[in-house]
């Protein structure tokens, strides 16, 4: 079979790992393996968890997604807009991110860098919080937390 944009170099595209990176693509936000897989299923397909884990993997290594890890330690993917160095504010109940530049962030992570003695480092930066539309009343009192 062909490559595809969405398959990594050197993974043969199939009709799953096709699906998986199509339902990724038509997302907002971060998702769960799981949560890609219901998705999946609701849409008729069929695609085992351990190929939409190790597709996500594989997008993931290939740096053509984001993964990043919640607070309780979940993998939760995304196609991100930019490939240019960035980090995401990430909404604990919906998923839903935005993509934020930091450069005071930059600047920190340089100076305690080279204060240190350290060279070619890297840095990974995730803000999690509640968005708007979720910390919005609903029918007068707050929505309850996931948390």
């Amino acid at each position: 079979m062909s490559q595809s944009a969405s398959t990594p170099p050197g993974v043969r595209t199939t009709r799953q790992r096709t699906a998986v990176a199509e339902v990724l693509g038509n997302v907002d936000g971060f998702r769960s393996a799981q949560d890609l897989h219901d998705l999946l299923r609701q849409e008729g397909a069929s695609v085992g968890l351990t190929t939409v884990y190790r597709h996500l993997q594989a997008l993931a290594d290939a740096g053509q997604i984001d993964m990043l890890r919640t607070d309780d330690g979940e993998a939760v993917y995304r196609r991100c807009p930019t490939a240019a160095h960035h980090h995401h504010l990430v909404c604990r109940e919906c998923g839903r991110s935005v993509d934020i530049e930091g450069p005071e962030v930059e600047a920190w992570a340089s100076a305690v860098a080279s204060e240190h003695g350290f060279t070619g480092v890297s840095h990974t930066v995730e803000v999690f919080g509640t968005c708007a539309s979720c910390a919005a009343p609903v029918g007068g009192a707050l929505r309850p937390s996931k948390t």
